[in-house]
């Protein structure tokens, strides 16, 4: 597999404010929301809306339990948003 970073090297200008790229494993999606008996709509949105807080510099793995707990009050804070404006089921 070949990658390049949205920062820097050749394709650096093809976005010079792209924060970076999400990916989200359907299949992991899948397995999860089954797991979890939530909607696969549901927790791929949150995955997606989590990798974005990573990008924006929310680190819940590297940061401690108080950075961990921020991230977390800002994804709540977020679905809740989703959730009131009808993109998610209530």
């Amino acid at each position: 597999m070949i990658s390049f970073s949205l920062r820097e090297g050749p394709f650096s200008a093809v976005a010079p404010h792209a924060l970076g790229d999400v990916i989200v494993s359907a299949d992991t999606a899948a397995r999860e929301a089954c797991e979890a008996g939530i909607d696969l709509h549901e927790r791929l949105i949150f995955l997606v809306m989590h990798g974005i807080l990573h990008l924006c510099g929310y680190d819940h793995e590297r940061s401690g339990e108080a950075e961990a707990r921020r991230m977390e009050k800002r994804e709540k804070e977020l679905f809740g948003i989703l959730k009131k404006e009808g993109l998610l089921s209530p």
